[in-house]
């Protein structure tokens, strides 16, 4: 009997690390998922790969229809291995306009909790699964000039840290990673004095290797665990000036 490949769904895959990871995890075997605001970009992506990849049209804003979305495709699927929670937004803004704060509170935090807890309530009921969530290492501290990102992704490792001791708790089986990239070469990367910026294809790599080595929290690129330690060791009077 031939073996069933195993199944990732990739929640914002369209563009960026996402759709970097759908092509990373094809390549690896998996039967893959993937949803996004834009299905042309995803049916491009499944010419370029040459493969039946399992499409979805998703907006995580609209959070019950998300979760309904999110359904449909477990259930094609037939079992779901991994699910990653690569949708995100953000914005600099020093004016504070309420339309760039309210889409990515919409999109980081409420349009994240929805599809996170339809993630897990499925591998709760599944009795397995490994659940990765996108967030950034600007979780660490705020931002003068982007406060709802940073606070948002401070959210989301916060919220992973949370359904991973209910999974201790629980069921063993069902892993959770957090994943903190630095700078990555996509929309996302905005601002001067970027470094250390890694290609999408990088990133990608080094989640999946985060991901077979069942990591608790990841920095990606590697190098930026070092700016991780920096940020929580300074001292506010510094990092106020920065």
């Amino acid at each position: 009997m031939e073996k069933v490949k195993p199944a990732a769904i990739i929640i914002g895959a369209s563009s960026g690390i996402g759709r970097a990871l759908a092509k990373e995890l094809h390549n690896a075997g998996y039967r893959v998922g993937v949803s996004a605001r834009k299905t042309e970009l995803l049916e491009e992506l499944a010419t370029e790969l040459g493969a039946n990849l399992t499409i979805r049209k998703l907006d995580v804003t609209k959070t019950d229809e998300s979760h309904m979305i999110f359904s449909q495709m477990a259930e094609e699927l037939g079992r779901v291995d991994l699910v990653v929670i690569s949708a995100g937004t953000g914005a600099i803004n020093p004016e504070l306009d309420w339309a760039k704060e309210e889409i990515t509170i919409s999109t980081n935090v409420l349009g994240f909790t929805r599809l996170a807890d339809s993630a897990m309530n499925f591998f709760m009921a599944q009795g397995y699964g490994h659940l990765v969530g996108i967030s950034s290492i600007a979780a660490l501290r705020g931002n003068s000039v982007a406060p709802a990102y940073n606070a948002s992704k401070a959210f989301v490792s916060n919220y992973l840290e949370g359904l991973r001791m209910k999974a201790f708790k629980q069921n063993p089986k069902i892993q959770v990673t957090d994943i903190r990239p630095g700078f990555v070469d996509t929309a996302m990367a905005q601002g001067e004095g970027l470094f250390w910026v890694a290609s999408p294809e990088k990133a990608a790599r080094q989640i999946y290797n985060a991901i077979k080595s069942r990591k608790k929290v990841a920095y990606i690129t590697r190098r930026w665990r070092l700016i991780a330690w920096l940020m929580q060791l300074l001292p506010d009077f510094l990092i106020y000036r920065m």
